[in-house]
């Protein structure tokens, strides 16, 4: 029932936006109360509302100061906060093809000694997950995925990489990603995609949306190189499974 929920943090965000923040941790329940309200203006826009980010925890909405002020839109957030969380009936569930270790996810040898078992045992919790799609974000593409077992749970690295490949499969903390583009992380590597959810001439230029859902399968270096080749001529190579 809508009179159950919390009521939401409004917190004012500079001079255009408001930040609707829904719990301090990460939380799948506060997630999809995020994609819900987001779903919502898109679907039932408000005058003013110029952008909305969702994040983990909270919905980053930009607007316009001179068609709305602060106390009406928040007033008016905070009633479509309080809307139920609709259940959903068109959940997207892909299949992500990984090559596990070696040079293709260096951390996974290091992961496995951390966590006092083999690299396949690794791979294969890792495979297990049923994984969600909670936020896109930090660079184009880059997808953070809630659903990590908890015996995968690991701090970042003490020493962050200020470059890792392209496709990374990584985990940090309570979630693991898929990494579009090259760039920094202080998470573990433990394998590589030739999926691209960020591609800037392909339709759709973004594979994976927040709320969808994600298994990951393992491939070996030889399939990787030819998903790699297929994906580079803007295939999706990721299959979309039945829900």
């Amino acid at each position: 029932m809508a009179a159950t929920l919390a009521p939401p943090r409004l917190l004012l965000s500079g001079d255009s936006a408001i930040t609707v923040e829904f719990s301090r941790t990460i939380d799948d329940a506060a997630n999809q109360r995020v994609l819900a309200l987001d779903r919502t203006l898109a679907r039932e826009p408000v005058t003013g509302v110029t952008e909305t980010v969702p994040t983990y925890r909270s919905l980053l909405v930009h607007y316009d100061p001179l068609l709305i002020d602060f106390a009406a839109l928040s007033e008016k957030l905070a009633v479509l906060a309080q809307l139920p969380v609709p259940a959903s009936t068109k959940t997207r569930r892909w299949c992500i093809p990984v090559v596990y270790g070696g040079e293709y996810g260096i951390d996974l040898e290091d992961v496995a000694k951390t966590l006092n078992t083999t690299t396949d045992d690794i791979v294969a919790r890792h495979i297990a997950g049923d994984y969600r799609v909670a936020m896109i974000g930090f660079t184009p593409g880059w997808s953070y995925l809630s659903g990590l077992q908890d015996s995968l749970h690991l701090p970042r690295r003490h020493n962050p990489r200020l470059l890792t490949p392209a496709g990374t499969i990584s985990i940090g903390g309570v979630q693991t990603g898929v990494q579009c583009l090259a760039g920094p992380s202080g998470w573990h590597l433990l394998g590589q995609t030739a999926v691209r959810t960020y591609q800037l001439h392909r339709d759709p230029i973004f594979l994976l949306e927040p709320g969808d859902r994600v298994k990951f399968c393992a491939v070996d270096a030889k399939t990787f190189a030819e998903q790699d080749r297929a994906a580079e001529r803007g295939e999706l190579v990721a299959e979309l499974m039945a829900s």
